[in-house]
């Protein structure tokens, strides 16, 4: 099955509404997703200026939308799920953020029905591009959406993550090799089961084109246990903290900028760069 065919997209946005109403408290409960999330945080608020309006995909129930807002940015969230974007518009109304956020549904793949812009940053976290087969599905309206000199921050889960490749000391071949497969892997939520690609941050770059250019890549977790491992935190505290201090320190750095669960990558858009 095609990554971009309708039925897929069907199972993806089902899997996601289904969890939108437990997707907080997983959070809440993770200390290795609480870490991750702040790492990325971070990485966007060294690139954002002020008064740039942020474009984000697969902003799922809002919880970087929200963050964002509270510093003073302008959010234009979208998500594919229904769900998810129930929830999000329930806390902009909650929290009174309406002001700072607009929300429309929208596919990732359908970025040319957007009901505002031109952006000064585009984000997506946690892999909700890794969906998609072919990233150009959704980057190809980057530079429609972008100012000039915008900025692209991805996070994105690379073929290799090292947490999982070791799982083949415990005889677990199909976990460990998983991200290695052509045709995508299995992956499962609330019962739903649907396809996930992984890509390597030279492939997102290609992907982009010419008129982007890297600012900076950051590896997410290659110390750090993937986040599905959440009682790791609790057996180990002091391990995983200093898990967490090798993580901050090395994670700019070859290999632990590719190998990791995630990537961060910034890019920045230059359309003087296109040919003519």
């Amino acid at each position: 099955m095609k990554a971009d065919s309708p039925i897929l997209f069907d199972e993806v946005k089902e899997a996601f509404s289904r969890q939108s109403l437990s997707y907080d408290f997983f959070e809440e409960e993770n200390q290795i997703l609480k870490w991750m999330r702040c790492q990325v945080r971070n990485h966007v608020l060294s690139f954002l200026k002020h008064g740039d309006k942020i474009l984000e995909i697969n902003a799922g129930t809002g919880l970087d939308a929200i963050f964002f807002a509270q510093q003073g940015y302008d959010v234009y969230a979208t998500d594919i799920s229904k769900g998810m974007i129930n929830q999000l518009n329930f806390k902009v109304e909650e929290l009174n953020l309406s002001e700072r956020i607009k929300v429309q549904q929208c596919s990732f793949t359908e970025l040319n029905k957007i009901n505002s812009g031109p952006f000064d940053y585009i984000f997506s976290n946690f892999g909700g591009l890794n969906c998609l087969y072919n990233l150009e599905d959704s980057t190809r309206f980057f530079s429609q959406l972008l100012n000039p000199k915008g900025k692209v921050t991805l996070v994105i889960m690379p073929e290799i993550c090292p947490w999982e490749i070791a799982l083949i000391l415990r005889g677990h071949w199909n976990t460990a090799f998983r991200r290695f497969g052509r045709n995508g892997a299995s992956a499962h939520i609330e019962g739903v089961y649907f396809k996930s690609f992984y890509h390597s941050p030279k492939r997102v770059m290609k992907t982009l084109g010419n008129d982007f250019r890297k600012l900076k890549l950051q590896g997410l977790g290659s110390f750090t246990p993937p986040p599905y491992m959440k009682n790791f935190p609790i057996r180990y505290p002091r391990i995983f903290k200093y898990f967490n201090h090798l993580d901050e320190k090395f994670s700019g750095l070859f290999p632990f900028s590719r190998w990791a669960d995630h990537f961060i990558l910034t890019s920045e858009y230059f359309p003087e760069n296109k040919k003519i």
